[in-house]
């Protein structure tokens, strides 16, 4: 009996260094990935297609939707767009470093916008719709004025893309989050339409695709035929 208990006693202990061995790599990798995971901010006009966009591109873990850049604290939709705060519609982009640099996101933001206009972005017009990056560090500021250095390069002419301190990032309503994918429905001028029909519409109807193929030609990642 007590060979049986000890036996017994054995493989309970031996589990329970397994389960310790089994947690501590478990916390590790998750350790690990926190600190491989960075994030960029930029404004590109319209934030559902730089969601959208982004959303995409391996290496990206996540993107949330919001507003930067201006002084009013956690701002409505409706204030921003009325153009009454100074905020931008942003895009915080998080991604894996391990897999994507932050220097590879730059590159395919800026080709995927228009970085010529300073006005809005192809047909939304106003302050809260132009064009930046918010860098988030030293590191990202350097990386950023290469990337603004090469893009104005590449095209042969000044871009307009303002390089921005970090500031503050204020998450728009679930509403807005993930708008290019969801079959909630809405209400638009073709009538009811799940918002990702309403998406699809409103992209194509605002340019965007072909103002950026004629800006970037075949550099552009994500401008649809």
């Amino acid at each position: 009996m007590a060979r049986f208990a000890f036996r017994h006693l054995s493989v309970i202990r031996r589990l329970a260094v397994g389960i310790v061995v089994a947690l501590t790599a478990l916390a590790g990798s998750s350790q690990s990935q926190a600190q491989s995971t960075e994030r960029a901010l930029v404004a590109g006009g319209c934030f559902w297609c730089v969601e959208s966009d982004f959303r995409r591109v391996e290496g990206v873990t996540d993107v949330r939707v919001g507003f930067a850049g201006g002084d009013e604290v956690d701002p409505s939709y409706r204030d921003v767009t009325g153009g009454r705060t100074g905020h931008l519609e942003v895009a915080e982009i998080s991604f894996d470093a391990a897999t994507i640099s932050y220097d590879q996101i730059l590159h395919m933001f800026l080709r995927s916008i228009d970085p010529l206009d300073a006005g809005g972005q192809f047909c939304d017009r106003g302050r809260h719709y132009t064009t930046a990056i918010f860098a988030l560090d030293t590191s990202q500021r350097a990386s950023a004025e290469t990337a603004l250095r090469r893009a104005a390069a590449d095209l042969g002419q000044p871009v307009v893309t303002a390089l921005r301190e970090a500031m503050p990032f204020y998450e728009a309503d679930a509403y807005h989050q993930n708008y290019a994918n969801s079959t909630d429905m809405v209400m638009t001028r073709f009538g009811p339409r799940e918002m990702r029909n309403a998406y699809r519409l409103y992209r194509e109807g605002c340019g965007r695709d072909a103002r950026v193929r004629e800006v970037w030609g075949d550099d552009a990642p994500f401008a649809r035929k």
